[in-house]
């Protein structure tokens, strides 16, 4: 057969049942695995066989979705944790050490901000921030002897700008670190970083991969393109033995698997941010409608958009999909289809209007939550980006009146009508 589409994947790639085995993924709720021999379970341990003995580090029914993951976003291996900030801590130390270095886009959700720039500077992993659309030859200068990775969002929670990925990539390539993405809120049904030159990508799965709000989750992609080897000594851990599992060098062994089966077998194994089965197996039922519906997340969020932009009461609308927004040339290149159903606008008025406004809505929720299938609201200032200073919020490109409105798929002239009501109140 040739090459399955997005739609195709989203419901059939992952898992494939053989004669008489459940056509739906089951549920394998279980801690333990049963074996035989003690040689085998030691085999195990070893890594000379693959298998599953422990759910704290591996699981059939996580196994299965992360696969679709990785299917849908064009990689060679994936996997699940229990959250989206877990995958990007995952996905950061599983290369990084006390003494190195990272250079991050600035414009990044406030608690992945709030990671890099004081979790992991606690652990000795210093960071440097930079504009998300920053020119090849600044981004240059960003660069010390002690980088070792590139981080960025696709598509930045709350204030929507667009990484320039392609700048990104040929920037840690050519000074031979990988570049590792979020791709949350585009989702690969909109746009797959791998294919500009992304070699690693991050998701909170709990947002429109499940779409539905039932269940916390995270995923990382290798792409299997990134050359660990030929950068021998910035990534040991990788490349050299590994004195816990009797010597093994992860990528002579496992090759473009390397980067996932090491992220599994040490820091899965040592930190053990697992999902439940349950929620995987919920997330995988979110995944079989994303291809329909990020579209109608994208449709309705333009219509509002258009409607936001038309009334005098709202001081800005920030969507990449109107014609004249800043970020609306680069959405051309990377986002040609649609972006996701996220709008950040202001209300005239600043903090106190766009808290009346938000206390008026009916149908859209106030809720700490964004891209699922339900409407709602947030004021990132006072809630997800809190801990930030006013000079972190203003890098981050958060304003003080900036609400964030994710797009839901409900009738779009029912939504239209609840903004208008609350707007009447102001």
């Amino acid at each position: 057969m040739t090459k399955k589409k997005l739609g195709t994947l989203c419901v059939q790639a992952g898992y494939e049942p053989k004669n008489g085995e459940p056509r739906v993924l089951p549920i394998v709720q279980s801690t333990t695995f049963k074996y035989d021999s003690s040689e085998q379970m030691g085999n195990l341990f070893d890594l000379k066989e693959s298998g599953y003995f422990y759910t704290r580090l591996a699981n059939p029914t996580n196994d299965s979705v992360a696969a679709k993951i990785t299917a849908l976003e064009g990689g060679v291996a994936g996997m699940l944790t229990s959250s989206g900030q877990a995958a990007n801590f995952y996905a950061l130390l599983n290369i990084l050490k006390a003494g190195d270095h990272i250079v991050s886009s600035s414009a990044i959700y406030g608690g992945t901000y709030n990671l890099i720039a004081h979790t992991m500077n606690d652990l000795g992993i210093e960071a440097t921030f930079v504009e998300p659309d920053i020119s090849l030859h600044e981004l240059n200068k960003a660069f010390k002897e002690n980088t070792k990775a590139v981080f960025g969002e696709t598509l930045s929670n709350p204030s929507l700008q667009i990484l320039d990925i392609e700048t990104f990539a040929k920037a840690a390539h050519d000074h031979g670190v990988p570049l590792i993405v979020d791709n949350t809120f585009p989702t690969p049904i909109f746009l797959r970083p791998i294919e500009w030159g992304a070699d690693i990508v991050t998701h909170s799965t709990t947002k429109y991969m499940n779409g539905f709000a039932n269940s916390v989750g995270g995923a990382v992609v290798d792409s299997g393109n990134f050359d660990w080897d030929k950068y021998k000594d910035k990534y040991p851990s990788l490349t050299t033995p590994d004195e816990t599992y009797h010597g093994v060098v992860f990528t002579e062994t496992f090759g473009k698997a390397s980067y996932i089966t090491k992220m599994t077998t040490t820091l899965m194994r040592d930190l053990g941010s697992i999902p439940s089965p349950q929620n995987s197996f919920y997330l995988g039922i979110g995944l079989e409608t994303l291809h329909l519906r990020m579209p109608k997340h994208y449709e309705n969020a333009l219509e509002v958009a258009k409607f936001l932009k038309n009334d005098d009461r709202i001081s800005w609308v920030s969507f990449s999909g109107l014609e004249g927004d800043s970020q609306y040339e680069l959405a051309q290149k990377y986002l040609p289809d649609g972006s996701c159903g996220v709008i950040s606008f202001g209300i005239k008025g600043g903090r106190d209007s766009a808290t009346k406004f938000m206390d008026s809505l009916k149908l859209a929720a106030v809720v700490t939550h964004v891209a699922d299938s339900r409407t709602c609201v947030l004021h990132p200032a006072s809630t997800t980006h809190r801990q930030m200073n006013e000079e972190e919020l203003k890098n981050a490109g958060i304003s003080s009146d900036l609400i964030r409105m994710s797009v839901g798929i409900e009738d779009v002239e029912d939504i239209i009508e609840d903004l208008k009501q609350a707007l009447e109140n102001l």
